[in-house]
């Protein structure tokens, strides 16, 4: 771009006053904004008001809950009281309309198109499986349940078993660390100049091995973890959380897709759809509160204690998948999605799994709310990161969808 600017300068008179003026207006123009890459594959979009401030709804829904939880104090009970096979009714369908407009809007046949872009497809599936749930392990054991435990020491009543809230805490964190993000990815990645079609990719590919390393996974940390959950329920509640929306979703999909077109798909559909997603989360996160508000009245500190790993574990893994992509000599269009997908955790899922197993006012369901806490300003934070070190790697500008304004002159 600077070398634009010089090539224009050189025929400029600068003591001609409309000409300085028109350079002015130019380099003012060139400076406001990026552009969107027409040729490359279009997914996600700048954050709306929600994602943009979920921090502060997530604040906002820890004061509303605590006021339900005082004003209605049985309603956890009455909830209990409506289930199947330990799975609350009125919780399930909250979480299904939080899981089905993100499961919706993925598009699975790019997981075809995984074969053609093998090393960022596989530096993320071992970052997702291999490493990030045993780091998380690692950190929450060391801080919540070596150095924090003599301030974890209480313990809950979950399913019939004692559980030290410590304990409860690393079960919420292990649920975050083996659920790989598969919705606002997509937004980070169009925030930080990234390939989105290598982001669709990954998405796909991670929602489809969700569904069979989950369960499995799940249940092998937490029974490591002296946390006794039968394998009926962890895989019940999989197919519930995860297989139910997404089965829907892909088949919905592709029955509008058919009958309606993809322009009716994007403009009208999900238009409506946003707003119930929203609506649900936001419902979700109050009657968690609200069952946990005795907890956070007397015990703020609690917060802030389950933040430390999480804060740590995104970090470290986020620099982790990052080095590789640098080692590996991916573009940094390919490796800032494949370490932004390791680095963020898919809360919904975690959220979901914990209530099934553990309960709505379990510390495992606290710990997964907390990671939406702290999801968003700690991923912008990394999307700022990788903007500023993008230097460091192989540029490829044409496959990214939101163009970064230093490499539109290569574009031309």
């Amino acid at each position: 771009m600077s070398r634009w600017y010089s090539a224009i300068l050189l025929d400029v008179d600068i003591s001609n006053k409309f000409d300085v003026t028109f350079i002015y207006q130019i380099i003012l123009i060139c400076s406001m904004t990026t552009r969107i890459n027409p040729k490359a594959v279009k997914a996600g979009g700048s954050l709306n008001i929600f994602e943009k401030y979920l921090t502060l709804w997530v604040f906002v829904c820890i004061i509303v809950g605590i006021v339900l939880g005082r004003s209605f104090p049985n309603m956890a009970e009455t909830l209990d009281a409506m289930s199947v096979y330990n799975v609350s009714i009125p919780i399930a369908i909250c979480l299904f309309f939080m899981m089905y407009p993100i499961m919706v809007k993925i598009d699975f046949s790019q997981a075809v198109q995984a074969a053609k872009t093998p090393k960022p497809v596989v530096l993320t599936l071992v970052i997702n499986w291999l490493i990030k749930p045993f780091t998380m392990v690692v950190f929450a054991q060391f801080f919540l349940g070596y150095l924090f435990a003599p301030l974890l020491s209480a313990t809950e009543l979950i399913r019939g078993s004692e559980v030290t809230l410590a304990n409860s805490y690393i079960a919420g964190c292990i649920l975050l660390g083996i659920a790989p993000c598969t919705a606002m990815v997509l937004m980070w990645g169009y925030l930080s100049y990234s390939n989105q079609g290598h982001t669709l990719v990954m998405v796909a590919v991670n929602s489809l091995a969700m569904l069979f390393l989950y369960a499995p996974l799940g249940k092998w940390l937490l029974s490591a973890n002296n946390l006794v959950v039968p394998w009926q329920t962890i895989v019940f509640s999989v197919l519930i959380y995860v297989g139910l929306p997404l089965a829907v979703g892909i088949s919905s999909r592709y029955w509008i897709f058919k009958h309606k077109g993809k322009d009716w798909f994007e403009r009208q559909f999900l238009h409506y759809l946003s707003p119930i997603s929203v609506t649900a989360l936001l419902l979700t996160l109050v009657l968690l509160f609200a069952f946990k508000g005795e907890l956070i009245v007397n015990n703020p500190l609690h917060i802030l204690l389950i933040a430390i790993p999480l804060f740590i574990q995104t970090n470290f893994i986020f620099f982790i998948a990052y080095v590789a992509g640098l080692k590996l000599n991916l573009t940094y269009e390919d490796a800032a999605p494949a370490a932004l997908i390791g680095a963020s955790n898919h809360f919904e899922v975690a959220i979901a799994t914990a209530v099934m197993l553990f309960g709505l006012n379990s510390g495992a369901a606290l710990a997964t709310v907390v990671g939406v806490l702290i999801e968003v300003p700690v991923m912008l934070m990394l999307v700022e990161f990788c903007k500023k070190t993008a230097y460091w790697f192989p540029r490829n500008p044409e496959k990214a969808t939101l163009l970064d304004p230093r490499c539109i002159d290569s574009l031309h």
